[in-house]
């Protein structure tokens, strides 16, 4: 069965989380926030330690990072950004078997529209992309959850061809 035949088969972008890990409370995270707030037009929420690293100075509950979450049209418009910054160009390994991507921006000067300040400095951050189907919903409900069919998830090659066909990506 072809794929354009059936709506239940179309993949979609569930959503799109952008993070940055500071690793410490203070003005490094407080640049971090603006930084993000400036790239996605969205007000960020700080991400929080969940276990202690002596090594690091870090305690359970101390914010270490933040975090932005886009869905919808902003998130095909995000992904089409960062590619331009990647050069269209992603890693295979980038993807897991579930068909989600994961890579990241190593400066954010590289993001188009984006310039240079001084006042906040050098950082780069992390873009997740998580695909789904039609149909998810049923598995994450909390009332009457279902498994969701071998057949329905979507695998890491469709998830590579999603991306070729949509947005034009290289997969090395």
């Amino acid at each position: 069965m072809n794929e354009k035949e059936n709506p239940m088969r179309e993949i979609l972008i569930d959503k799109v989380t952008v993070n940055i890990g500071v690793g410490s409370p203070g003005e490094r995270l407080d640049n971090a926030k603006e930084l993000l707030k400036r790239l996605t037009n969205r007000v960020p929420v700080e991400t929080l330690a969940r276990r202690r690293e002596p090594a690091f100075k870090i305690r359970p509950g101390m914010p270490i990072g933040v975090k932005v979450t886009l869905r919808g049209k902003d998130a095909s418009d995000f992904i089409e950004k960062t590619l331009a910054a990647k050069k269209r160009t992603l890693n295979a390994k980038s993807f897991d078997k579930s068909g989600n991507i994961s890579f990241g921006i190593a400066e954010y000067i590289d993001f188009p529209g984006a310039k240079y300040d001084p006042s906040i400095g050098m950082y780069g951050f992390d873009v997740c992309v998580t695909l789904k189907r039609r149909g998810k919903r049923v598995a994450e409900r909390k009332l009457r959850t279902a498994k969701i069919g071998k057949s329905h998830r979507i695998t890491k090659e469709e998830a590579i061809e999603f991306f070729k066909s949509k947005f034009n990506a290289k997969i090395e």
